[in-house]
């Protein structure tokens, strides 16, 4: 016999925000994942940011409807908020969700991913024949650009095929993004996966998301200069390239990995193909330009993630839950293109869509940001969105202004920033 039905105050919700015990609320029904923590999917942090606050715009947006909402009988204990209301805004957000789910807009997924696997196929092949059959210095560079361009490409498949179904089937979607993530780009997608999930939750916290958490080289804040502690690296961050290498350290430790063979597997191969194609290079100073010039390629893509957050506002502390809607419209840049450049930017150009909206596939992101648009100005919130150029000046400004900060003399700096940063990731 199922207990009875008692009532809870958000401030007592707020008491159980530990690891031992993490109580969510959704549409007012409080459940305890405490258990659930290092069984989630998108790992035990998301849960955690949450932990003693209402997570439903947050569940809703994140997980498919005939998923994770079936697991949650199990979770779930004899308490209701007494004191459980919608904000405005996440009133008409859920309705706006509800409207896109009506179109079945997040089960049409259009041809995206098949033009982009078939551009691959024919840039890998390209890339090879130029290296192992030609003399040509310039042919040899022009491949390195073709595997920079490669990895953008795989990278937008890898980053898809987090959020949704690219495929007919699960077991397809983890395939594809095995082969687009470690295989061809050397990133694992179980550290991405862990890593972007974590940032989706908390858009632009100081200390919970990990895409700000770039000391040193970049900084965005001068809270930075008082040694925040990351929530997500689990430690200090005293006064990331390193990211192909650094997702072995999450294959390799403790924590809980989905599929983490196929995952070191693929991480292998590609720690064989690209620097046996570089072999084949015939001297050093072109093997160094071959590296340089695929790397400063794929580049574009990370110019391209920096430009979305960086000059937007931040925050400290977790995401309070109730205001998702706000915090991923404030956190969020958007870049003005026209339709013929969406290619290039990956549907990323459309960032606070996106962040509301993260499991929509990105075919249909130009059609909903209207939408988007006259509901951020009818609750006065902000919808960012300005030229690539412009976004390039705003991010640059941020950079500086943290520069400047660091040289005063007042802020305490470390002494090997290096290792600082190798110890930041542990």
């Amino acid at each position: 016999m199922d207990p009875p039905t008692s009532y809870i105050s958000s401030d007592e919700l707020r008491k159980h925000n530990t690891r031992h015990d993490a109580w969510i609320s959704i549409h007012g029904k409080v459940y305890d994942v405490s258990s659930w923590l290092h069984r989630h999917p998108g790992g035990p942090l998301p849960l955690l940011s949450l932990a003693g606050t209402d997570a439903t715009d947050a569940f809703l947006a994140l997980h498919p409807p005939n998923s994770a909402s079936l697991l949650l009988p199990a979770f779930a204990t004899p308490h209701l908020l007494s004191d459980h209301s919608v904000s405005p805004a996440s009133s008409d957000y859920r309705k706006l969700f509800s409207d896109l789910s009506s179109l079945n807009l997040f089960n049409r997924k259009g041809h995206t991913t098949s033009i982009l696997l078939s551009l691959i196929l024919v840039l890998f092949p390209l890339s090879l024949c130029g290296v192992l059959l030609s003399d040509s210095t310039c042919v040899h560079v022009l491949s390195g650009a073709l595997v920079g361009f490669l990895w953008i490409q795989s990278g937008w498949i890898g980053h898809d095929s987090g959020h949704y179904n690219v495929m007919l089937n699960p077991r397809l979607n983890r395939a594809i993004q095995i082969l687009s993530g470690n295989v061809l780009s050397g990133i694992s997608i179980g550290w991405w996966k862990w890593n972007h999930n974590a940032h989706h939750i908390a858009c632009n916290s100081l200390d919970f998301d990990p895409d700000l958490q770039h000391l040193p080289f970049f900084v965005v804040s001068s809270s930075f200069f008082n040694s925040l502690t990351s929530r997500f690296y689990e430690r200090k961050m005293n006064f990331d390239s390193f990211s192909r290498f650094l997702s072995f350290f999450l294959l390799l430790s403790k924590r809980k990995v989905e599929n983490r063979w196929s995952e070191l597997l693929g991480l292998l191969a590609f720690w064989v193909w690209y620097p046996l194609l570089v072999s084949f290079l015939p001297n050093w100073w072109e093997r160094v330009l071959f590296v340089f010039v695929s790397f400063s390629v794929t580049g574009i893509q990370h110019v391209q993630f920096c430009l979305n957050h960086f000059s937007s506002e931040v925050y400290l502390g977790p995401p309070s839950g109730g205001d998702w809607f706000e915090k991923q419209t404030k956190g969020t840049l958007g870049v003005d293109c026209s339709p013929w450049m969406d290619w290039f930017h990956g549907g990323l150009q459309f960032q606070v869509e996106h962040h509301l909206f993260p499991r929509l596939p990105r075919c249909h992101l130009r059609k909903i940001a209207p939408l988007v648009k006259d509901l951020c100005k009818k609750h006065n919130l902000p919808y960012n969105c300005v030229s690539f150029w412009k976004a390039n000046v705003l991010t640059i400004q941020t950079l500086r202004n943290a520069a400047l900060q660091a040289r005063d003399g007042s802020k305490p700096v470390p002494k090997n920033l290096v290792w600082e940063a190798v110890n930041t990731h542990g």
